[in-house]
């Protein structure tokens, strides 16, 4: 099996993908357009893509390619992420006045970074900015990304754990060209847009309250081409396939303009 994922190798996404599919064949890539476009065209078998994080929030671009390609989600994995200070060779923590790393990573350290006076400066990826310092040689620059990262490139690191709240949990989903069956323990995904009328998203919501559905991630989105209409996207506990969750979407489709199951796969448990 090939797994691809958006970024360098050290890069999160990467870790996440040996953790939860173990040692396997993988392929990078430069953008989440490019991960998409791997599964459909069947260069990777799967794909493991972030969609939120539990301090800097969703990604909203992963949400909408979902809705733009006809794949399936087939699987999560939350991923503890771990922030380090890396540098090259020899440097002190007291010589660095810069530090490079993804926007996220950056916001995640951001009162470390205002604690020790170190300027923030963007990077396309957190692995990536590992390389650019290796390849630059600042001795006053450092990079904030993973242990692999360092290790990868050969640099130091200056201190780990750095991100400002140890609470830092990335959700990834896994999704391929088929779907699969979630088992007893799963959970499900669905996208939907609605009439803007008074009371429409109520009645929406409403069905899985009536059938005790534990919703457990609630998202809009604006629906393109349509200002000041939206998407929702919505998880909650268990599988489509299931009696009661089909006839909360049977009732949902009454309301709904648009209902997309995006999938049904097995929930993870840390």
């Amino acid at each position: 099996m090939k797994v691809a994922f958006q970024g360098e190798a050290g890069a999160y996404s990467e870790q996440a993908v040996f953790n939860y599919f173990g040692k396997l064949e993988i392929l990078p890539c430069e953008s989440f357009d490019d991960v998409f476009d791997a599964v459909i065209s069947a260069r990777c078998d799967l794909a493991l893509i972030p969609i939120e994080n539990s301090l800097a929030g969703s990604i909203h671009q992963n949400y909408d390619l979902l809705l733009q390609h006809n794949l399936h989600i087939v699987g999560e994995y939350f991923l503890r992420v771990q922030h380090c200070l890396i540098a090259m060779p020899g440097v002190k923590k007291r010589d660095i006045r810069k530090a490079i790393s993804h926007p996220q990573a950056l916001g995640q350290c951001a009162g470390y970074l205002r604690s020790h006076g170190i300027r923030a400066e963007q990077a396309y990826d957190t692995a990536g900015s590992v390389k650019m310092l290796k390849e630059s040689g600042a001795r006053n620059t450092a990079a904030i990304a993973s242990r692999r990262a360092a290790e990868l490139h050969g640099l130091q690191i200056l201190e780990e754990g750095i991100e400002d709240n140890a609470e830092n949990y990335t959700r990834f989903l896994a999704v391929g060209r088929e779907s699969v069956a979630p088992g007893e323990d799963a959970k499900t995904s669905i996208v939907f847009t609605l009439k803007n009328q008074p009371g429409s998203l109520f009645k929406a919501l409403s069905v899985f309250a009536l059938r005790d559905i534990d919703l457990t991630k609630i998202e809009s989105r604006p629906l393109q081409g349509k200002p000041w209409e939206y998407l929702f996207y919505i998880d909650f506990a268990g599988s489509a396939e299931d009696p009661i969750a089909q006839k909360a979407l049977d009732h949902l489709g009454e309301y709904a303009v648009m209902l997309r199951v995006l999938g049904s796969y097995p929930r993870f448990r840390n």
